[in-house]
């Protein structure tokens, strides 16, 4: 390359003199823990992990020492890593391509996500081919001078073992510990604090996930594990929480699929539905606010990247609160939509709402009518008579299967802030079929009648839902009473001399 040469004209093109490598500075690292990941967030970035390896079944392992929360797993069936593979996963940027259909995008999402909530990020892998291997990061070594260690191989294979039931022949195991949300636990305080995030992930899961929960193949549990003994605690299914799950559409002829022409990407698909109003649906009112939740809910690759918001294209307003549209990004780059690095947005140019003002639905019907009929929809049902409320009640907790406290929810209003209705089966006299806790808020089943409701079968910690979910309706209101007043006692002492009676003669069959 000449020389540059000094001149009065416009240089369109820099001039260079040579070039040098300039790596970043080992303090990079800390920079990697303040990328505002939600809590719910990064969890979904490592579940993002174990789709693209091919896993069929993950788990969320909070695990507990007592009133102490120790450590998070995240443990999966996929393919796993060998040492190299595994090398790769660790380096900050590490993975230098994705294929189409991956969830994965900036190969900083491992690290990142983990080192936002834990001062100490392990993965622990294994194929079909290679052993067990491991690396740590610890965010104080890792600051100093980007030092990775090498996990022990022996401890490696034993955590392996440790979930044989699931990892078998491949799989991955990543690690938190010195996770900064557990320190703010106090004492005494364990439960809410696991019931509360739980519900919190539960929700962020199902939501952003729900096209890969819907399928026959892929599961997601959420488990509490004693750290000594290794019983679970709680164990709870996550269920697909659909944006789009309602019975019947707020507005005949929809949902409608209108085609956007979007200078530089093409034609783009927009799935317009009208929610039915006052749904009590949690997918509707569940999910957050419903301005926020009003607007485009973009998928990449058939994970929810957006849910809700207009991307500049209006504002959020209380008439369009029924309007929601399902946007699937194209799988060729382009430099209209940018994903967010959290993948919790996306961000698009101004030909976006160009191709918004001309899209149609093939028939003549735009885009511009059906924002005006979801405006409409909302202001005609808020003119007719109010519908008839059903009466809030108190959470139903652990003890009581995912999918039965989905239901629930959908159907029944919740009171905010209080603690949930459990259920446990134990030791009580052979008259008494249950016992209300006022204090722990807990309905304790005699375990001597187990049998009746699992037909032979091991019980679990979610059993016997037909009757756990009749006396969470017949006993919630007396949980919520100050004082329990003689007609409740009495109530209470009908329904067991009615349970036991039916009970025995179920075990004389």
């Amino acid at each position: 390359m000449p020389p540059y040469q000094p001149s009065a004209d416009w240089q369109f093109e820099i001039p260079t003199s040579g070039s040098k490598r300039l790596p970043p500075a080992a303090r990079y690292v800390e920079s990697l823990t303040h990328q505002g990941y939600g809590f719910e967030a990064a969890i979904a970035d490592l579940v993002d992990n174990s789709i693209d390896a091919g896993a069929h079944n993950v788990v969320v392992s909070f695990l507990r020492d007592e009133d102490r929360l120790v450590s998070l797993l995240v443990i999966d069936d996929g393919c796993g890593m060998n040492d190299e593979s595994l090398d790769t996963a660790m380096t900050v940027g590490g993975r230098e391509g994705y294929s189409e259909t991956a969830l994965g995008h900036f190969g900083a999402g491992l690290k990142a996500a983990s080192l936002s909530h834990a001062d100490s990020l392990t993965v622990i892998s294994r194929t079909k081919r290679s052993p067990s291997t491991g690396r740590r990061w610890l965010t104080a070594r890792a600051r100093a001078d980007f030092t990775c260690d090498i996990v022990d191989p022996g401890y490696c294979q034993d955590l392996v073992d440790r979930y044989d039931g699931l990892i078998e022949w491949h799989g991955t195991i990543v690690r938190w510990d010195r996770v900064r949300a557990f320190d703010t636990v106090t004492t005494g305080q364990a439960d809410r604090f696991l019931n509360d995030a739980i519900e919190r992930l539960e929700t962020h899961l199902g939501l952003h996930l729900h096209r890969f929960l819907a399928r026959d193949d892929f599961n997601v549990d959420i488990v509490v594990e004693d750290v000594r003994t290794t019983e679970e605690l709680d164990h709870r299914g996550v269920e697909p929480i659909d944006p789009f799950g309602y019975r019947v559409p707020g507005r005949s002829g929809y949902p409608r699929t209108y085609t956007a022409p979007v200078e530089g990407v093409g034609e783009v698909a927009l799935t317009a539905h009208i929610w039915p109003p006052k749904s009590p649906l949690v997918s509707f009112r569940g999910i957050g606010t419903l301005a926020e939740r009003q607007g485009f809910y973009i998928y990449r690759n058939d994970r929810l990247v957006q849910a809700g918001g207009w991307n500049s294209t209006r504002s959020a307003e209380g008439h369009l609160a029924l309007a929601r549209i399902a946007v699937d990004l194209p799988n060729e780059p382009n430099d209209v939509f940018s994903l967010t690095v959290k993948k919790d947005g996306v961000t698009v140019t101004p030909a976006f709402a160009r191709g918004l003002e001309q899209a149609t639905d093939g028939t003549g019907h735009t885009f511009g009518t059906y924002v005006q009929e979801a405006q409409t929809t909302y202001r005609e049902a808020a003119r007719r008579a109010t519908e008839p409320q059903r009466k809030a009640v108190l959470p139903a907790g652990k003890g009581i299967d995912p999918k039965l406290r989905r239901t629930l929810r959908d159907e029944l209003p919740e009171l905010e802030g209080e603690d949930p209705i459990t259920f446990r089966w134990d030791t009580l006299p052979s008259d008494v079929f249950f016992e209300l806790d006022r204090d722990e808020r807990e309905v304790k089943l005699n375990k001597e009648y187990r049998q009746v409701f699992n037909g032979g079968r091991r019980g679990g910690l979610n059993d016997a839902p037909v009757v756990k979910s009749m006396l969470y309706l017949m006993v919630n209101e007396i949980f919520q009473k100050e004082r329990v007043r003689a007609v409740h006692t009495d109530n209470v002492a009908l329904w067991n001399s009615v349970l036991v009676t039916a009970a025995r003669c179920e075990l004389a069959r």
